[in-house]
């Protein structure tokens, strides 16, 4: 009677931050960004900090696609719009005062 050894699982690759600069990027900017998100004031929480959220999220995601494809480009190229849309609306914040100067340029 053979003991069956189960296999193990694969090991996890873990990218180094110097593989993937922009994706360590985001990840800081999305946890930097949700506890003052979860703060704002309720008709700004539900408009501007979800749609930043969202943006932020989507960024995350096609930059870890980006990551496996041949020809990033097609992946990468419409994210400038996407950052586009998280600065003008991290712009938002500070013309609302939701957010203070040094948190603006800390985010920019």
């Amino acid at each position: 009677m053979g003991s069956t050894v189960s296999p193990s699982p694969l090991p996890m690759a873990t990218p180094s931050s110097a593989e993937l600069p922009i994706q360590e990027a985001t990840l800081d900017l999305i946890r930097w960004f949700l506890p003052i998100l979860h703060r704002l004031p309720r008709q700004h929480r539900h408009g501007l900090g979800e749609r930043l959220i969202t943006n932020l999220y989507e960024l995350l995601e096609q930059l870890a696609l980006a990551r496996f494809q041949r020809d990033r480009l097609i992946i990468l190229e419409p994210l400038r719009g996407r950052i586009q849309l998280i600065q003008l609306q991290t712009r938002l914040l500070h013309d609302f005062q939701l957010i203070d100067l040094r948190r603006y340029e800390h985010a920019s």
